[in-house]
């Protein structure tokens, strides 16, 4: 592992709390598909339970910082938060109809998709490397894509269409990266996600209720899966890698997150007994190992 970069030693290993972080994020998948609710209110109640418990940390030790936002950084802001509410309502819709594996591993394509913005918006170089990376992550997603239909063995009731939403959602990712790479320069981290997150919630209520889901009225069970999104995902999952990059460099973060897809698919195994085909286990492997290749081969790894 990387030295630190704070001039002070967490008191919490960063190794540590990135194993505890990806051990979060990988429960998020199995609660979506554990929800009866529809996907965009559970993503609209993640995201608020989310940023609730940070609202009182801004006011009080932030004011100073959010009355000093120009207009132009909160642009940056909203553009990430509707990207960041598209990659929540897509993603928690693809589990509906795929595999948790194939959405999973292709939700966490994003940092392919942010190489390739990165190189095409911000003029930042791409190396052979994460060229090669890309392109065998590419050559994974067409193959898990097509795969499985290749090979008679389907998982989820429309596989095209569930992977086709788990893509939007890592394309919507990688947008919300790349609209806030430049507000968090400038930004500290709790007024960043407050904004970011208060717009995405607001989109997420504008789309629930101009397709008329309802509000309240969900069983207790419901709203304890809410609650678990946003404490297991959103606050130690999210947040705690938000946290590390503060201590490790953000090429070693980004390979961590490729063991969100390994936990997601063992703990799918053992609440819903979902086995994943062949092709998507294999196209998988080749997802992971694009990614991987992007990650290392960038300039600053």
């Amino acid at each position: 592992m990387t030295t630190s970069r704070s001039a002070d030693a967490p008191a919490v290993p960063p190794a540590l709390g990135l194993a505890v972080a990806i051990l979060a994020i990988s429960t998020g998948a199995v609660l979506v598909r554990l929800s009866t609710a529809p996907s965009s209110v559970a993503a609209l109640y993640r995201v608020t339970f989310t940023t609730i418990p940070l609202v009182p940390v801004l006011l009080v030790q932030y004011r100073d910082q959010l009355r000093r936002i120009t207009g132009r950084d909160l642009g940056f802001a909203v553009v990430s938060g509707i990207a960041l509410a598209i990659h929540f309502a897509s993603w928690f819709e693809s589990l509906e109809w795929t595999s948790v594996a194939a959405s999973v591993t292709l939700v966490q394509a994003q940092p392919v998709f942010v190489a390739i913005g990165a190189w095409l918006l911000l003029r930042e170089t791409v190396t052979r490397t994460m060229a090669f990376g890309i392109a065998v992550a590419v050559l994974g997603v067409v193959g898990m894509s097509v795969g499985d239909l290749l090979s008679g063995g389907l998982v989820g009731e429309a596989p095209l269409y569930g992977n086709a939403l788990a893509l939007c959602g890592a394309v919507m990712a990688a947008v919300y990266v790349l609209a806030g790479r430049s507000l968090r320069q400038r930004v500290a981290l709790v007024p960043y996600v407050v904004i970011v997150y208060g717009v995405c919630a607001l989109a997420l209520l504008a789309f629930v209720l101009v397709r008329g889901l309802p509000l309240v009225g969900y069983p207790a069970r419901e709203w304890w899966i809410f609650v678990g999104l946003a404490v297991g995902p959103g606050l130690f999952g999210h947040t705690v890698i938000n946290w590390a990059l503060a201590h490790v460099d953000s090429s070693l973060v980004s390979v961590s997150m490729l063991g969100e897809p390994v936990g997601a698919t063992l703990l799918a195994f053992a609440v819903f007994l979902e086995v994943p085909t062949s092709a998507t286990l294999t196209s998988g492997a080749v997802v992971l190992a694009g990614i991987y290749l992007t990650a290392r081969g960038r300039p600053d790894a």
